[in-house]
């Protein structure tokens, strides 16, 4: 008598059946046997739904190969992962109700972004089989939680003591995984909560731990920049100012990342936008494949731009977000060039708003002020409370349109800065006829280089460190300059000693260094 050729079948349900119920009692954590995981990784739905398009996940998929590197990277406070097997049914079942949390925290439409990474990692595949060893993954689906830092080279057992990751014990529906989250952070989210959702905004001017939250948004703002810049073809006359702008960022913006990408576009720039073709009638030809070029450079790393805004957040989609994170961009640099920078720093900010910001409006009231200024600037004090002023300028001219207007954001209403809530000492006096503030000069330059200087790079992580995938520890500085640090590599370095060295001459130095290099390789 013939078996029936369904039984092979049946056999292997029932094997992954028996395997997602049973599989913390046969591979105890920690044994080789996880390797076992991927036994059922070829089973597949018959192939009929293959080529049904389905909707992106919220949860972020990591593997070996990038879980350490997402997770040191996140500008996100918390991180849940959750480690499950495809093939495992009730991981299938529990996807629904942990994608419904995740709509709130994650992706450019994420509700409450900038709060918690909610990742998943499949244990099914034999790549990450050591990697859910280091986490003793007993059952399916198991959740982790704790500072994503704290997941960077780490391991965890279930009775380790002191750790800063928890196991999820009560989140087995949506509902029941926020109410968990709620009570960890006193918080009152909802799984109806819809984004710009004016009670969970951050909104404490006296809090100055706030700015440090910017450091992510001075990186959006840098790459929605250039993205701009690159979208509209580069002239001739415009080329210069914008080699003069990548020179200040190279030297001096806030986040190493940045440094970095500007220095990329500075040693590649001849290569792609040759002056003597911009100079000429081809420039059109270059046009799109050259732009895409730069393009494809990106900026600030390929995790920016990630679609959202911490602390320049608006209460709505149309508020606040990229001209914030530029007014912060700026400021931060302000203070972090020297004395003899101060002049060059200024008209390379005048010169990139005059040719590339494409509000006309703003870029006609900014150039004018820079136009006001008749002597050149020898001082970095002189130059920040420049722009300091020129800011609370537009804040004033704004306040009065947006409120005949009605086109303010109203949780964030534009303002006289800084508030005495921040620096108490900043006000001398305030005329109580016209209204006219009366500024200590000396308190507001020491306040905005500790703002944007040394606090805006904290990263709102006291300072902790993070490790790499071998467990070495690297200072979160990394990710951002102290104030007045310059980190340009090679022939830069021997022109930081020198104190007169300008960031123009910095940033040229290291550019000819790099385009040096570069050719010598092309040669061997």
């Amino acid at each position: 008598m013939s078996s029936s050729p369904f039984s092979p079948i049946f056999s292997v349900l029932f094997l992954a059946l028996f395997f997602s119920s049973s599989r913390a009692s046969f591979f105890p954590a920690g044994s080789s046997s996880f390797s076992r995981r991927s036994i059922l990784r070829e089973i597949s739905s018959d192939g009929k739904n293959e080529k049904r398009v389905e909707k992106a996940d919220y949860g972020v998929e990591l593997n070996a190969t990038n879980f350490d590197a997402i997770l040191k990277d996140t500008p996100a406070t918390y991180a849940i992962v959750e480690f499950f097997a495809h093939w495992c049914p009730a991981c299938r079942n529990y996807k629904p109700h942990y994608e419904k949390v995740a709509r709130l925290f994650n992706g450019a439409d994420a509700v409450h972004p900038g709060i918690i990474l909610m990742t998943r990692v499949d244990c099914a595949l034999k790549i990450n089989t050591n990697l859910c060893d280091k986490f003793s993954v007993g059952h399916y689906p198991m959740l982790l939680w704790g500072p994503p830092s704290k997941f960077v080279g780490a391991t965890w057992e279930p009775k380790q003591e002191n750790s800063e990751i928890r196991s999820i014990d009560d989140g087995r529906t949506a509902d029941r995984l926020l109410n968990w989250i709620n009570k960890q952070m006193g918080s009152s989210y909802a799984l109806d909560d819809e984004k710009y959702e004016n009670e969970h905004l951050q909104t404490n001017a006296s809090d100055p731990g706030q700015i440090a939250r910017a450091i992510y948004d001075v990186e959006e703002a840098t790459s929605t920049a250039f993205d701009i810049i690159f979208t509209h073809k580069i002239k001739a006359e415009t080329r210069a100012s914008l080699i003069k702008f990548l020179q200040l960022l190279v030297a001096h913006h806030p986040s190493k990342r940045c440094r970095k990408g500007s220095g990329d576009i500075l040693v590649n720039f001849d290569d792609i936008y040759p002056s003597e073709i911009l100079s000429t009638n081809d420039a059109q030809s270059i046009g799109d494949g050259k732009e895409k070029g730069l393009q494809n450079m990106q900026i600030c790393g390929k995790e920016v731009p990630r679609g959202y805004w911490m602390f320049c957040r608006g209460s709505s989609n149309q508020t606040r977000g990229f001209s914030c994170g530029l007014w912060v961009l700026f400021h931060s640099l302000s203070v972090r060039v020297e004395d003899g920078e101060s002049q060059m720093a200024f008209t390379a900010i005048c010169d990139f708003i005059h040719n590339f910001f494409v509000c006309e409006e703003c870029r006609q009231h900014f150039y004018g002020m820079c136009l006001s200024v008749s002597n050149p600037f020898k001082r970095t004090m002189d130059f920040v409370l420049w722009l300091w002023n020129a800011h609370n300028k537009v804040n004033k001219r704004l306040m009065k349109e947006e409120a005949s207007l009605e086109t303010g954001d109203p949780k964030f209403p534009k303002t006289i800065w800084p508030p005495k809530q921040l620096c108490s000492s900043c006000y001398l006096s305030k005329s109580s006829k016209n209204g006219q503030i009366e500024w200590d000069n000396d308190e507001v330059f020491k306040f905005l280089v500790s703002y944007y200087g040394g606090t805006l790079v904290t990263l709102y992580k006291d300072k902790e460190l993070l490790g790499d995938s071998e467990g070495n520890k690297a200072p979160i500085e990394d990710l951002a300059a102290t104030t007045n640090a310059i980190v340009v590599p090679i022939g830069a370095a021997l022109a930081i000693a020198v104190a007169s060295c300008g960031f123009g001459a910095l940033a040229w130095c290291w550019r000819s260094r790099q385009k040096n290099r570069k050719q010598r390789r092309s040669w061997n």
